[in-house]
């Protein structure tokens, strides 16, 4: 009698439409701090609305500040399951990523928004990046922002482009590697997450930095000066999921997803270039000097900067990869 109870009850269930689908849970890991603001405007607000448009069916865990893995091992740790979905810095992973650099080159744009909506539509599906880069890999992009131009923070005084000369700076891409070397100084690769020990340590003299991260990493205090209008690069930041991990989704999950993702894109661009003028001004209350270059000093560094995408493009070529075919369409998608 109880079994047939429980069949009738279900009959009825799916009689009247019945619970949709079971509810998920899944892993979002990142290596930011807690209060960063790509956290606090995009993966929270991607996340929110998620949920919202399942109405509840995707949920999340949160597992920020490097919790479950290092910074540069997120794209391994998202591809092979380890999290469903993970924060990946192309740059952190350039040997698996190389063309996404395309985006991160010196002078390519002069706000967030202009450089994050050129990327993202090569970065979603049937873009050049997607079917280049992300889907050899097994990966695709949720959301992304590329960050406002990055400038260059020094330990000492910023008085002329000479002042970079033989200084050790933290770089994180190609291109940043490039216009430091070209300025005279000397790049390190080290993750954000590692730069204020390398900063506190003397490991390294100053970094290229976006001044939204100088202060969500704390780091703008162990510094005396910074750039206030140069373009030194900037960096892509993204979370991913694994093809594999898509796939398992019903295309009404993929359907918010993807609605969430251009939404929270667009969002945290526009944040990010309303915020610079106001962290340039937080930093500057902290002790460090902003400094403006002259007309002539500019000049220096634009000639340094004219030839580094070229250099760029002719290596990947080199190997092998379309990096000129992928510097033109990002260029020109910019436009």
């Amino acid at each position: 009698m109880k079994f047939g109870s429980i069949m009738a009850a279900t009959a009825l269930l799916t009689a009247l439409g019945g619970p949709a689908h079971a509810e998920m849970t899944l892993r979002v890991a990142d290596s930011l701090p807690a209060n960063h603001f790509f956290t606090e405007q995009a993966t929270r607000y991607w996340m929110s609305e998620v949920g919202r448009m399942t109405g509840g069916e995707v949920k999340f865990e949160h597992y920020p500040a490097q919790q479950l893995g290092k910074a540069a091992d997120l794209l391994s740790l998202t591809l092979s399951g380890a999290v469903d979905i993970g924060y990946v810095v192309p740059s952190y992973v350039s040997d698996k990523l190389p063309l996404t650099s395309a985006a991160e080159l010196p002078g390519s744009f002069d706000t967030s928004c202009q450089g994050t909506l050129a990327f993202w539509k090569l970065a979603q599906e049937g873009g050049l990046l997607a079917t280049e880069e992300y889907e050899k890999v097994g990966a695709r992009v949720l959301f992304a922002v590329v960050m406002p131009p990055y400038q260059i923070f020094l330990r000492q005084p910023i008085e002329t482009v000479d002042s970079f000369q033989g200084r050790k700076l933290r770089t994180s891409s190609a291109g940043q590697d490039a216009i430091a070397s070209k300025l005279g100084a000397v790049p390190v690769r080290i993750t954000a997450p590692e730069l204020y020990d390398a900063l506190s340590r003397g490991t390294v003299d100053g970094m290229v930095f976006p001044t939204a991260s100088a202060l969500a990493y704390d780091v703008a205090g162990l510094v005396k000066s910074v750039t206030g209008n140069e373009n030194f690069g900037t960096a892509v930041l993204t979370f991913m999921i694994s093809e594999s991990k898509w796939d398992s989704l019903t295309p009404e999950i993929q359907k918010a997803m993807s609605e969430a993702g251009d939404a929270a894109t667009r969002r945290i661009c526009a944040y990010a270039d309303q915020a610079v003028a106001s962290d340039l001004e937080t930093i500057g209350a902290q002790g460090v000097e902003v400094v403006t270059f002259e007309a002539a000093e500019h000049a220096k560094m634009d000639d340094a900067k004219s030839e580094i995408g070229k250099e760029w493009a002719a290596q990947l070529d080199g190997l092998g990869v379309p990096g000129s075919k992928v510097l033109k369409a990002f260029q020109e998608t910019v436009k």
